[in-house]
């Protein structure tokens, strides 16, 4: 069996790729995968720890999250879209006022 480091680290490069993919790009789509990823990252360092310390608990935290991901998906996949027909972009640069 691999040592929970493996995984951690792991964890540790996906979340890291996933802030430079939230802090660099300027693409709402890719934004959004990069907090996903993010999301995931967390979720393998939950599973990890919970696997290595024989408790349920950072299992039940990945249930909860993967269902806040899920409504995410639904709801930030709706805003795009909304703000693709509005704007006819969805670069970020265009998204800084409320205006319609």
């Amino acid at each position: 069996m691999l040592p929970v480091s493996y995984f951690i680290g792991l964890a540790a490069v996906l979340f890291a790729i996933g802030t430079l993919g939230v802090l660099i790009r300027r693409n709402a789509i890719i934004i959004f995968m990069s907090v996903e990823l993010m999301l995931n990252a967390g979720n393998l360092a939950f599973v990890s720890f919970a696997r290595a310390f024989g408790l349920l608990d950072g299992q039940i935290f990945v249930f909860f999250i993967m269902a806040m991901a899920a409504a995410e998906v639904a709801v930030g996949l709706a805003l795009i879209v909304d703000i693709f027909h509005t704007k006819q972009s969805i670069d970020i640069d265009q998204m800084n006022s409320m205006k319609g």
